[in-house]
């Protein structure tokens, strides 16, 4: 299911740094973090959606997350924007 909201998602923003910078404009609706990501490379964008009460989706595979987003490399967190 949250795999199909990102590649349904007419703008998503990819990457922990770009989620990150997403979430403190507050353009952000939904974060998805992938659980196999080291949790030093998504605390701080995890902290950040918390502070901001941003739904959080946790899955299981970067791969599949960066599949999702019609991309050749893993990804950790993806923010789907307004």
């Amino acid at each position: 299911m949250s795999y199909e909201k990102v590649s349904q998602a007419r703008k998503i923003i990819v990457g922990t740094k770009q989620t990150a910078k997403a979430l403190k404009q507050g353009i952000v609706k939904e974060i998805l973090i992938a659980t196999d990501a080291e949790p030093r490379v998504t605390a701080n964008v995890i902290s950040i959606a918390k502070e901001q009460n941003v739904p959080i989706t946790y899955v299981d595979s970067m791969k599949r997350l960066g599949k999702a987003c019609n991309i050749d490399v893993k990804t950790a967190a993806v923010a789907i924007t307004h």
